[in-house]
């Protein structure tokens, strides 16, 4: 199995987050990748490559233009602005706010694009986030081309960036990019399944109201866990997408005893939508020592969770998402692939 992977993610490397009432060191940092990359060479998982870029209109396809543009200048903007260090918002917005008027100075477009502080954006974080689309958008090709399975070693992190919002230590959705990328080359179905702990809000944002891509994410229950608003049960889609989003919220505490059946239901589900292609957002912050997370799986469990993915049977992508327990996410990420690739 071939890896993308480019060193430019760690041009991403904000200074601190401010979570759980304090600012501290941030959760999602660049030694997530090295582990993972380290993690890689050691079992021999295959070869590692560099990205191919893509024009804009690959993201532009999934995003709200005004949302790529301000992303990119943001911190420009902020230090215009007189200010120093990551640019973050202190003002988010809220019910019957206005959202048809985006305000012309750096934080009131913080608080018309952001849902959160987790997204610090430093003076090189845009070249960070531009490259992992291009790592996701090649792992797609590769397996459009004949390759049963890619990983594109994403960072930052995708699946909380909506149409036209980020958060959740995510900017541009990199595994819907991918997914739309796979329309666009001649695909007629794409399945997305979200193993991350935290709901993919944004990955569901963008596709709920479509019938070509379907949508299972497993997740902590939003009545108790991050990002809250969205992940419940209940909600299958809109429109022609009725029926095509599917999720699993789990309570605190889940281990592989609940988290698997949940997993072979969705699995299942996938099966029958019969994708061309499947894209698996990848996270491990499900692992039982994750600092912000409360699922009990185990590292064996990762091989079981490849295995079923790889009975699927279909060509498949993986994009890294989430995990924080740094001195086992590269074990867990390459438990997945090699469950899967030696299925």
């Amino acid at each position: 199995m071939k890896t993308i992977h480019s060193d430019d993610h760690r041009l991403h490397h904000a200074a601190g987050e401010f979570i759980f009432g304090e600012f501290r060191p941030p959760f999602e940092k660049p030694e997530r990748v090295e582990l993972v990359i380290e993690r890689i060479g050691e079992v021999g998982l295959g070869e590692i490559i560099q990205p191919v870029t893509y024009p804009d209109a690959k993201i532009t396809a999934v995003h709200d233009a005004g949302l790529v543009a301000f992303l990119e200048s943001c911190h420009r903007e902020w230090v215009a602005a007189g200010r120093k260090g990551d640019a973050n918002s202190f003002s988010f917005r809220a019910r019957r706010m206005r959202d048809d008027r985006i305000p012309t100075h750096v934080d009131g477009k913080l608080a018309h694009y952001a849902f959160d502080q987790g997204v610090p954006i430093t003076a090189t974080s845009w070249t960070a986030i531009r490259t992992a689309v291009d790592v996701a958008l090649t792992g797609a090709d590769l397996v459009l081309k004949g390759d049963t399975y890619a990983f594109s070693l994403c960072r930052p992190p995708g699946h909380h960036a909506g149409k036209d919002y980020y958060g959740g230590y995510c900017y541009l959705n990199n595994a819907a990019i991918a997914a739309q990328h796979a329309l666009d080359s001649g695909a007629k179905r794409v399945a997305i399944l979200d193993v991350d702990y935290h709901h993919g809000n944004g990955t569901q944002d963008i596709f709920y109201d479509r019938s070509d891509v379907f949508f299972a994410s497993l997740h902590g229950d939003p009545e108790t866990e991050y990002p809250f608003l969205l992940g419940w049960a209940d909600e299958r889609g809109v429109g022609a997408g009725e029926g095509f989003n599917a999720n699993y919220p789990l309570p605190w505490g889940s281990d592989y005893s609940s988290w698997g059946p949940a997993h072979d239901d969705a699995c299942r589900r996938i099966e029958a939508f019969a994708p061309d292609i499947v894209i698996v957002s990848l996270g491990v912050d499900t692992f039982k020592d994750d600092p912000i997370s409360k699922f009990k799986l185990a590292n064996e469990d990762y091989l079981k969770m490849g295995e079923r993915i790889a009975k699927i049977g279909r060509p498949t992508l993986f994009v890294m998402e989430g995990g924080y327990a740094v001195a086992d996410i590269g074990i867990n990420a390459v438990n997945v692939l090699q469950g899967c690739q030696n299925a």
